[in-house]
Formats: structure tokens, sequence, C-alpha cells
């Protein structure tokens, strides 16, 4: 008997595919449901596939062995920013790991000022500079993660010519002026469970103005988890509290938000 009910009621026809565009599977809790049953769980809400995201190097193998035993798994390989300095890494270590058939984008990387200074932020725009480098060497798109660095993660991009690969700006929250640039460069946006918040009215209207064919959606399991369970464990299934709070956001339908957000998904990453 299943133990950990379903989050939604079984999805009814017409509703549309979903895809969890950003999760970290590697470090759901597995002390008492298994990964199976979280990805059985996100298929039962008809979420079809999932990109879990490298943030450390090192896991990289786990990744790599969650994704050989799932095959709705995509990896993308990369180090946070967070972790730029421990340990360094080279362009040559990630277009390695990135030629594997099932990572299908560089990241996450990018910029993250809210805790950094002196030295690390110098640490953290190389690293961002050589994910940029790999991700043109092997012609794949980007995962980024910014946060009070908007200037300088815009700066960084155009310098390092990424409108060639594109990618993702991920768990938005930054202003409208923000996202235009981005899209300028041909990059999507990304909203997670944080849009759901009651507190987050201006990231709310920014939602409202991102065109259907710049728009995804994610998780970021098992952080964020989106309203009616805030602060408690994220998990994939919880993408589509996100897709319908966007669809009754912006007056459309889940079906319509399901259908541009997996199209715009496969025309991103384009996994195996």
């Amino acid at each position: 008997m299943n133990k950990h009910p379903h989050p939604n009621p079984p999805p009814q026809a017409g509703e549309g595919i979903l895809i969890d565009s950003h999760c970290h599977l590697n470090i759901l809790d597995t002390s008492q449901r298994s990964l199976t049953d979280y990805l059985a769980t996100a298929d039962h809400n008809n979420i079809k596939h999932f990109l879990s995201i490298s943030v450390e190097l090192h896991e990289f193998p786990q990744l790599l062995a969650i994704a050989e035993q799932f095959p709705q798994v995509s990896l993308s390989v990369g180090q946070h920013p967070n972790d730029a300095k421990s340990p360094l890494i080279t362009v040559e270590d990630l277009i390695k790991l990135a030629k594997h058939p099932r990572v299908v984008a560089i990241g996450e990387t990018g910029l993250d000022y809210y805790r950094t200074t002196g030295d690390d932020i110098a640490a953290q725009q190389q690293s961002f500079r050589d994910h940029i480098h790999a991700a043109i060497a092997v012609n794949k798109p980007l995962v980024i993660h910014t946060r009070e660095a908007r200037v300088d993660t815009l700066k960084i991009l155009r310098e390092e010519n990424a409108e060639t690969v594109g990618g993702v700006l991920h768990c938005f929250t930054e202003d409208l002026a923000t996202a235009e640039a981005a899209m300028e460069l041909g990059f999507y946006i990304s909203f997670s469970g944080i849009v759901t918040f009651k507190n987050a009215i201006a990231l709310q209207e920014v939602a409202k103005q991102i065109p259907l064919d710049r728009l995804l959606v994610e998780t970021d399991a098992p952080f964020l988890a989106p309203i009616p369970h805030r602060g408690k464990p994220n998990e994939p299934a919880y993408v589509r509290y996100v897709a319908e709070f966007l669809a009754q956001l912006r007056n459309e339908s889940l079906e319509v938000i399901a259908k541009h957000t997996t199209e715009n998904f496969y025309k991103l990453f384009k996994p195996c």
C-alpha cells in the first residue's frame, strides 16, 4: 500500500505533459521513499521528464547512475558558483563529462553574491566564464544561477558570447528588465515554487509578461516547495503546482502552459 498519496488528483485528459526542468534527484530524501516512488508519483501527475542538475563535479557518477536507471532523466554537468573554489575545475573537465549523451546542459553555473566578497567573486566569475567556454565547445545550453548579481551575470554572458548556445535563467527571481535582456541573448526563463509564494507579488507580475515561447517550469527539488507545501521538502511531482499557478496567474489553461513549457524544454535541451 502506498503510504505517500499523490499531491494532486490524477491529471485529466488534455491537461498535457509537464517537465521538471531543474531538480536535484540525487539529494532527495530516500530514507523513507525510493527514487522510483518519487518519479512514479510525478508520472502519475503527467510529469514525464526530469533534468537532474549537477552542482559539484564529484557527484556526477551518482547522477549518471540515476540516469542509467531511469531513461526519463537527463543530466547537466557543472559546479555551483558557491562552490567555485572547492575544488577548482577546468574547461577540459567540463568538456570531458559533457560529452556523455545523457548530458544535455552545462551548469548550474553563474554568480551568487548573496554572501560572497573579494576573491570569492573573482573565482565565481572565472568559473562562470569557464562553464560558458565549455558549453560553446560542446554546443550545449547553460543553466544559470544568479543571485544579487544581475549586472555581472548579463555582462559576462555578453562578453563570452553565451548567445551562441543559449540556456535558461533558472529559479528566476529578478525583474522584467533582466528577463528581457536574457531573452535577447536566447535564454529561457524558468519559474520555481517561489512564484507561488504570497509575498512574491513583483515576481508574479514578471511571470505574467514572459512570452509562452520562453517559459519553463521547475521545482529545484528538494528545495523551495510551492504553496501548499511551502516549508516542506520539495519533489518533482510538485512542478504541477507551479504550472497550475502560472496558468491561473496568466489566465491561461494548464494545457497551454504544459504544451509550451514542454515544447520549450525539448527545443532547448534536446534530450536523448
